[in-house]
């Protein structure tokens, strides 16, 4: 495994429960014991390769983050959302409802994706 969920770390987010998250090794450039973003369940965030939420993010409902995605900043993806590759979602950026950010592809300031 290469984070923890930190049950005593939480807050609620238009209703739903989200937990910080802690590096348990060191992969990319998150170091072990990093705190990372917000997730309401570990099937949000891969235990495998180096993705990873930073700061702020918060991913919850059935969203993914998986392969070396990074989701950073005010970030949010949630419902049925899938961040995976290289991706990259930051500062105020929303992908929700089933859509798919892959590849190299970079989503940032005010930016919608549903």
């Amino acid at each position: 495994m290469k984070y923890k969920l930190l049950t005593d770390e939480s807050i609620v987010h238009e209703g739903v429960t989200l937990y910080r998250i802690q590096a348990l090794k060191d992969f990319s450039n998150v170091k072990a014991g990093d705190k990372g973003g917000w997730i309401e369940k570990e099937s949000n965030l891969s235990q495998y390769d180096n993705a990873w939420i930073y700061e702020k993010a918060m991913v919850y409902g059935n969203a993914l983050i998986d392969d070396n995605a990074k989701v950073s900043g005010d970030a949010r993806v949630y419902r049925d959302a899938e961040v995976y590759g290289t991706a990259e979602v930051y500062n105020d950026a929303r992908v929700h409802g089933n859509a798919e950010v892959y590849g190299n592809s970079e989503v940032s300031r005010n930016t919608e994706i549903y």
